[in-house]
């Protein structure tokens, strides 16, 4: 069981409203659309793609890393060493 698991609808359905972004800007730019709007939509399309990710983050420290500290030891470190550097991606992007 993943951590997502109860929020597996609404992930997977963010996720395709943003593939529905993502395809309407490759039109925008087959369309030959302002360039500025184009760069408007991908900046939505990001911050879609955070949201998501900030869900199952959230997820992730509530159950996986919740279990792991449960456990304690090299289990508990290493859940924490992934969340930290999950977290760190997240923040570099």
């Amino acid at each position: 069981m993943h951590g997502y698991d109860k929020d597996k609808a609404k992930v997977i359905a963010r996720l395709r409203r943003i593939e529905g972004q993502v395809h309407a800007i490759t039109q925008m730019v087959e369309d030959d659309k302002y360039c500025i709007d184009v760069l408007t939509q991908i900046s939505a399309s990001n911050s879609a793609l955070k949201s998501v990710a900030l869900i199952l983050l959230d997820d992730h420290l509530n159950h996986c890393v919740r279990q792991a500290a449960v456990q304690g030891g090299e289990v508990a470190d290493s859940k924490l060493e992934e969340a930290s550097a999950a977290i760190s991606r997240l923040v570099r992007s």
